[in-house]
């Protein structure tokens, strides 16, 4: 890959992290896990739909792990569903966990199927 490349992925990156702090702030405190969810299904949906279209490897390496591995948060939602589970709310750190990786992987075969129907 060439330098141009990795520059994109680094800056695209730093775009997907402010990305990712908007979200936490539109959501709010108390609804912080929402951002993360919304987050990580549209950046599921998104990197879906760029690999169906048949992207480039080099586009695949800067919006998907440049823009949507910036933005995404595989931690936060880790760290959410602990946090649920240690206030004694285990069935909500379960779903939490099951619940968005189900429709993670749903929406990346939609869009990976969306994209193959576009091109």
């Amino acid at each position: 890959m060439s330098a141009g490349v990795w520059a994109a992925v680094g800056g695209l990156g730093a775009v997907g992290a402010l990305v990712r702090f908007a979200a936490a702030q539109i959501a709010g405190p108390a609804r912080a896990h929402l951002g993360t969810l919304t987050i990580n299904l549209v950046g599921s949906f998104v990197l879906g739909l760029i690999v169906g279209l048949g992207s480039s490897e080099s586009a695949v390496l800067v919006v998907g792990g440049g823009l949507l591995g910036a933005t995404t948060t595989f931690s936060t939602w880790i760290l959410e569903s602990h946090s649920l589970a240690r206030v004694g709310r285990p069935r909500h750190a379960a779903a939490n966990l099951v619940g968005p990786l189900a429709a993670g992987f749903v929406l990346a075969l939609l869009g990976w199927w969306l994209g193959g129907r576009i091109t």
